[in-house]
């Protein structure tokens, strides 16, 4: 196949001067035809003359090629202009035996000149094909040659040696023209294949990225909405079982329950950031506010292993996704606490001029040298070969590793077996935007108050929630209600203007709106539960809005972010729902 184009590509480079090259050497056979006879008077010049310009007229009105012909004629047309030039140089190899015997120098002299012009032309117009510019050289040359030769005085003979020397330097250099090109030709052909295999390649990623996008979107909504329902189910029964002693196969289930939806978050995740549809959207951090809530996680789980925890304050701000940033904080802690058996943690923040240095110290079982470059694989586990499911699935410092390429933070890491190990985040600094005094302050505030009080005696009263599937409803009510929450489910946002309507009516309106982001036949529930919110009170203060989705479009995320409105991911732990619940109605 390579080789047809290359001959194509030959044949067209031949072909390009073909009308002009024609026109000019008939021009120039007639002119040097006239200057020849006018000295020799010869008649036989006549008759070479006449046949030679009529091999011209035979080369200018035969068939040619075109680019229109098609690729498989390619070695037909190569043929046949060698067959061409062939033919004028041989009519043109009469002319030495013409002229060399008058033995007239000058006129002998103007021949060689003229066929060694000729020659030199041949070999750049015909190196493309070999077999035409030996064709049209070699017969004219060799005629040239042999007339010089049969004179046999010492002059003609020296003329004989030139000829044939100019003639083989003549070959060999348009020999090598014609390896230089073929090889040129075969390296363009060869690139173009790989450019347009790279760009189907290409093109296939790009689809196959859009595709595993979707696919994400989907499973992502697809699988929550199940495991959200069994969370809500499993909250409300073990609310339901909390005096009796059935209540332990209620918490055995919820931690079941919690681990898949754990698992699930990282495994998407880990697709989700392979597929670049996670966007950063950096902003000036208080580190404070940051590990507040990180401490309040883990807490409980350093307590139950016996570990100290220490999460150091430091008034510092970095110039970070505030969400990835907890993400790779959660993982790292996450991962200091499983393989800490005695000692504990901290983790701490330094001022580095432009950067901020947060580690996270542990005094576990440390990292051998040898495991330090596998531990950011995906499911590598160090001494864990039995895949112990309630150590995770192994994936957590892969999405760290993730989030330091996306976010520009750099991970350090420094262990010694059986002292401990430590992980550095390295994280661009910022000074402390205005207000931001007071606003440390609500944020402590806010989460004192949280880890101090009781969620429940906080809770709304009335809520009303908004959600197209039935399992969804059942299951938030059920729990809402175990909590003496007075919980109405309705699956449009007709239905829940109507029981709004009703609410107001009653004089006992609804504290707080809990809606869904996807409802039926493609409804925002966004833009629903904010319609709904400024109306439950007409024109009053808006009844607060609390959203829940299973969503990860990136796009969809930035738009619940612009609205400022809170969101909880499902599935939602019971924990948050009413923690969330209770914060937005002591805000009120």
């Amino acid at each position: 196949m390579l080789g047809q184009r290359v001959l194509r590509e030959s044949i067209a480079s031949v072909y390009s001067t073909y009308i002009v090259s024609t026109l000019t050497h008939m021009a120039f056979v007639l002119v040097f035809g006239a200057i020849i006879y006018s000295q020799l008077k010869d008649p036989s010049l006549l008759f070479w003359l006449a046949a030679l310009l009529i091999a011209d007229i035979y080369v200018l009105f035969t068939p040619r090629w075109t680019p229109e012909r098609p690729a498989r004629e390619s070695a037909y047309w190569a043929r046949k202009i060698s067959r061409m030039v062939t033919l004028v140089s041989m009519v043109t190899a009469v002319v030495p035996w013409l002229i060399v015997p008058h033995e007239n120098l000058p006129m002998t002299s103007l021949l060689m000149a003229v066929i060694v012009g000729s020659c030199a032309r041949a070999a750049q117009s015909l190196w493309p094909l070999k077999p035409a510019l030996f064709g049209y050289t070699m017969p004219m040359s060799l005629g040239m040659i042999t007339a010089l030769a049969w004179q046999g005085d010492g002059l003609h003979l020296f003329l004989a040696a030139a000829g044939a020397a100019y003639l083989l330097l003549t070959l060999h250099a348009g020999v090598g023209q014609h390896k230089l090109l073929t090889e040129s030709l075969l390296l363009r052909f060869e690139n173009e294949a790989l450019a347009a295999r790279l760009g189907e390649q290409i093109a296939a990623t790009e689809r196959a990225s859009e595709e595993k996008t979707r696919f994400l979107g989907a499973a992502s909504h697809d699988l929550r909405q199940p495991l959200h329902a069994i969370a809500l189910f499993g909250a409300a029964l073990e609310n339901e079982l909390r005096d009796r002693p059935e209540r332990r196969n209620a918490e055995r289930l919820m931690r079941a329950v919690n681990a898949l939806g754990a698992s699930l978050d990282t495994m998407l995740d880990v697709s989700r950031l392979d597929a670049g549809v996670v966007t950063p959207a950096p902003q000036p951090v208080q580190l404070d506010a940051l590990f507040l809530p990180l401490n309040h996680t883990f807490a409980a789980r350093a307590e139950h292993k016996q570990l100290q925890l220490r999460v150091l304050a430091s008034g510092l701000w970095v110039h970070s996704d505030p969400q990835l940033l907890h993400r790779m904080l959660s993982n790292l802690m996450d991962n200091a606490l499983k393989y800490t058996a005695r000692g504990g943690v901290t983790v701490t923040a330094r001022d580095r001029g432009e950067t901020v240095w947060i580690e996270v110290r542990d005094s576990g079982i440390g990292i051998a040298p040898e495991q330090s470059s596998r531990i950011f694989e995906e499911f590598y586990q160090i001494n864990n070969p039995g895949r112990d499911r309630s150590r995770g699935l192994g994936i957590g410092l892969s999405i760290v590793q993730r989030l330091s390429r996306l976010l520009g933070h750099p991970v350090q890491m420094h262990s010694r077996p059986g002292r401990g190990t430590f992980f550095r985040v390295v994280v661009p600094a910022v000074k402390a935007p205005a207000r931001s005094a007071a606003a440390s302050a609500s944020v402590a505030g806010a989460a004192s108050a949280l880890r101090g009080g009781n969620p429940e005696s906080a809770l709304p009263g009335r809520v009303l929630l908004l959600d197209d599937e039935l399992e969804i409803r059942e299951a938030m009510v059920g729990l809402l209600r175990s909590h003496a929450v007075d919980a109405h489910a309705v699956d449009s946002e007709e239905a829940a203007a109507e029981a709004l309507k009703q609410a107001a009516a009653e004089g006992r309106p609804f504290d707080l709106l809990l809606c869904d982001y996807r409802l039926a036949d493609g409804a925002d529930g966004l833009d629903a539960g904010l319609r709904l919110s400024q109306a439950a009170n007409q024109g009053t203060t808006a009844t607060p809005l609390l959203l829940i989705t299973g969503e990860t479009s990136p796009d969809r995320l930035k738009r619940v972010r612009e609205s400022r409105v809170p969101v909880l991911f499902k599935p939602v732990a019971a924990e948050s729902l009413l923690r969330a619940m209770a914060e937005l109605a002591t805000a009120r």
